[in-house]
């Protein structure tokens, strides 16, 4: 049986996903599908629409049959090292093949970006147009630097989801070179785009359902399900909640506090820190502290660390571990069978990665930490759910 990896945060579990997962089970016969899914905050350094309990349960409701937690501080990453990270639990727990979405749904293109991408000497190049261009961020210097070797084939490092591909198929060459890539071409709207087709972006639903209009017609039954069963006790996002919790943390901090962060060289640490004493709202600080070379999601990213205590040093290696959200009945049968081949150990019973070294307890108390500061927006939340993230299992299907 073939065992397909999907790199994934499902902010929300939308009708696109349900087809990448398809499809992936029609180019594999019918594989199993394993997915590594992003916890309480995602990429960009925003919060979930849902927990993510909720989003690998509706996951797994929809067809996922394995689903580990990407955790802190992969899942707040620059793009390299989300990939990295995600690329890695997949290939620890056994998955021979890698699916992922593409705008330009060419692999072969996309494997030409990545090979160049990582050859010395065009790496070299674009480090020199960033000393020659100071108002040039890293993506638009290396997408100069690749235009002019490779022509139009980089107009892809435009598009959100072949930037991932190109980061997930540059992950595969490092750590595990025999995982074969599947190319699933993006259906429906593009990524950030408002639409009112089948397809909708993840953005468009978060947006919708913040306005209060409906958008179950554009989840899978099953995962709605889930979410609705969410929003119905109280979980919904309140960004002015989730603001003053932020910033209870943040006034704790002084400016050394902002040195040790991950990305935060180049003066983006301090420059933050200096926004931020500015008294105005979160979202305005991000936005004064951003630059062309400083975009917002770093931004965005660097107050979630200095929130929640990461160091630089917490973003070295791979994680050390590979946490079960949910699963499926196919997916216990194959976790009795090979876990034990696993390259990290599987993680079941949260409060077992007290007792698997340093490093681990670490990450999980990063994780654990995030889920608490992220349940602090729901209004209904009565306190009683601290830190629950040292207490919750994996759903079973």
């Amino acid at each position: 049986m073939r065992t397909v990896g999907i790199v994934c945060e499902y902010n929300p579990f939308h009708r696109g996903h349900l087809y990448q997962m398809e499809e992936s089970r029609r180019l594999c016969e019918d594989a199993l599908i394993v997915c590594a899914l992003s916890g309480d905050f995602v990429q960009r350094g925003e919060a979930a629409l849902f927990t993510k309990f909720a989003r690998a349960e509706a996951a797994c409701r929809c067809g996922a049959d394995l689903v580990f937690e990407l955790p802190m501080p992969w899942c707040v990453s620059s793009a390299e090292r989300f990939a990295s990270g995600a690329v890695s639990i997949l290939a620890a727990v056994g998955c021979d093949a890698l699916s992922f979405g593409s705008e330009c749904g060419s692999a072969e293109t996309l494997r030409r970006l990545a090979a160049a991408d990582l050859d010395g000497e065009i790496r070299e190049a674009v480090r020199q147009r960033l000393k020659e261009g100071e108002t040039l961020s890293y993506a638009e210097a290396r997408q100069q630097v690749l235009f002019e070797r490779l022509g139009e084939d980089a107009a892809s490092l435009s598009k959100p989801n072949d930037i991932l591909a190109v980061e997930y198929l540059k992950a595969i060459t490092a750590v595990c070179p025999d995982m074969e890539a599947l190319c699933i071409p993006r259906k429906g709207a593009e990524h950030d785009v408002r639409s009112q087709g089948a397809f909708r972006s993840a953005m468009d639903l978060r947006e919708s359902l913040e306005r209060g209009e409906q958008i179950a017609p554009s989840i899978p039954e099953k995962a709605w399900e889930v979410f609705e069963r969410e929003l119905a006790v109280g979980r919904k996002r309140d960004p002015g909640r989730l603001e003053l919790a932020l910033r209870s943390r943040l006034l704790q901090l002084c400016a050394s506090d902002f040195d040790d962060l991950p990305d935060a060289g180049d003066g983006a640490g301090r420059r933050l820190y200096k926004a931020l004493c500015s008294g105005e709202a979160l979202e305005t600080c991000i936005r004064e502290a951003s630059t062309r070379r400083y975009s917002r999601a770093r931004m965005r990213r660097l107050v979630l660390y200095a929130a929640l205590g990461v160091r630089a040093e917490c973003t070295k290696g791979t994680p050390p571990y590979a946490r079960l959200l949910a699963c499926s009945e196919r997916g216990r049968e194959y976790l009795g069978q090979k876990s034990e081949q696993f390259a990290v150990p599987l993680l079941t019973k949260p409060a077992a990665a007290r007792s698997m070294g340093a490093q681990a307890e670490r990450i999980f108390e990063l994780g654990a930490s995030a889920h608490d500061l992220y349940r602090l927006q729901f209004a209904a939340d009565d306190g009683k759910t601290w830190g629950s993230d040292w207490r919750t299992g994996p759903f079973v299907g």
